[in-house]
């Protein structure tokens, strides 16, 4: 497969593109801003019963999260076996970007009376959203050189911050000018914003659906089966990663600090509702801005690592994300909420993007590349639930928000000094391996 080409690499971007606005629109903005005023009891109140449980409105919401993502990790690892086997990643791809994305659809029928249908498709959602992911990732390695792994994970993440952001203009103009279309209510607005992240999924995947490969069949013979294969594929690529320390302390660190990266992605806007109290249209057009500083983030960090290495420029971000911690254990008012919510959208793009980049330099050229990424999405996907549970359990404990904040704060230190032991170039490993800046 010819690396580098142009027009496949546009193609990749384009499914940031196509699914970030499900990270935007369902997951950080409009989504819990909608939950937190619907998903209420009969008295108006935020206990309330979901499959014979009694529980408060935001746990559940940061519960569903865990329950999606560690789901997501266990199913992982049979899908990339089977992608790897046959050949079929993009087939994989399709499956869940579909599911997802339909998921985001249904949720158009989401009303207080509705709540657990709506619950249920959230968390489908998620499934679809992540578990495309995996397959979407390891089409790097596949299609770039690794002199341009940051540059064009850099370019992917933008591109979704830019996708998504359009969309939520179109779907924040809908909400605020609803004179506009009908005076249709608030509720309806909202509902028709979850609607249109589906259409837009499915539709601008389309591109990288018709232009990326179908994947390489691993070489081999088969044996056993397949739900024993991908937890064996698994063990292949920790078996491989112990001769590869820097990328096994890599993945340590990362699994530490993307505990707490991803829970105050998937938690800032209940914050900001639940705990101070603000607006709805406050909230969301804070999480507008994040994404619009993000495109700049990215391509900051990608630059950074140019002039540091990744891991040093790592440690960067992490030392703004513990400062990001330590202020919103502390903020008060809506004015300090957005200006930390600038500076997380400054680190968020970057974090997330040399992350991707980084793995994929340390990983060993190979065809198994769905193998490889599903170890680092189970990683993070495992990262995910074991934060967003850490931070619903000291809530539901201590009955305030802040104090799960204290938690997350502490994830980011240990993350440094995890990354602090990783010297910011690879080491010789092998004769296939040459000493470069990581």
């Amino acid at each position: 497969m010819q690396k580098n080409n142009p027009r496949i690499l546009t193609a990749w971007t384009f499914y940031d593109w196509a699914n970030s606005v499900h990270s935007l629109v369902i997951v950080s903005s409009i989504f819990p801003v909608y939950f937190s005023a619907t998903a209420l009891n009969e008295t108006g109140g935020p206990i309330i019963n979901f499959l014979g449980l009694s529980i408060k409105n935001s746990v559940l919401f940061s519960y569903t999260i865990s329950a999606a993502f560690l789901f997501t990790a266990m199913l992982s690892p049979i899908c990339t076996a089977i992608a790897d086997y046959s050949g079929k990643k993009k087939t994989f791809m399709k499956v869940f970007c579909y599911t997802g994305a339909i998921s985001c659809s249904l949720l158009y029928f989401f009303t207080q009376e509705t709540t657990t249908f709506a619950i249920i498709c959230f968390w489908l959602s998620l499934i679809g959203w992540s578990g495309s992911i995996v397959f979407y990732n390891s089409y790097l390695p596949d299609i770039a050189t690794e002199d341009q792994y940051d540059r064009v994970s850099a370019r992917g993440f933008s591109m979704g911050y830019l996708g998504s952001v359009l969309l939520m203009v179109f779907n924040l103009l809908v909400i605020l000018k609803r004179e506009w279309f009908g005076n249709i209510s608030e509720a309806m607005a909202s509902r028709i914003a979850f609607l249109t992240v589906g259409l837009w999924w499915i539709g601008f995947a389309q591109i990288p659906f018709s232009r990326l490969p179908d994947g390489l069949k691993k070489a081999g013979e088969r044996s056993g089966n397949y739900l024993l294969n991908g937890f064996k594929e698994l063990r292949h690529v920790w078996t491989n990663l112990q001769e590869r320390p820097l990328a096994k302390r890599f993945l340590v660190s990362f699994f530490v600090y993307n505990m707490a990266v991803q829970t105050v992605m998937y938690v800032a806007t209940i914050f900001g509702s639940d705990e101070l109290k603000l607006p709805g249209q406050s909230l969301i057009i804070t999480i507008l801005l994040i994404q619009l500083v993000a495109i700049p983030g990215a391509y900051g960090f990608s630059r950074l690592s140019e002039r540091l290495g990744n891991t040093h420029a790592l440690m960067v971000a992490v030392l703004i994300w513990i400062g990001v911690c330590t202020a919103a254990y502390f903020v008060q008012t809506e004015s300090q909420f957005f200006i930390l919510a600038a500076v997380v959208g400054l680190v968020m793009g970057g974090i997330q993007s040399l992350s991707r980049s980084t793995y994929s330099k340390l990983i060993p050229a190979t065809t198994d590349t769905a193998s490889y990424f599903s170890f680092y999405d189970v990683t993070e996907k495992t990262s995910i639930v074991f934060g967003t549970l850490v931070y619903g359990l000291i809530e539901q404990l201590t009955g305030s928000m802040r104090n799960s904040i204290l938690a997350l704060l502490v994830l980011f230190v240990i993350g440094f000094v995890l990354l602090w032991r990783i010297p910011s170039q690879k080491v010789y490993h092998s004769h296939l391996e040459t000493e470069e800046v990581l």
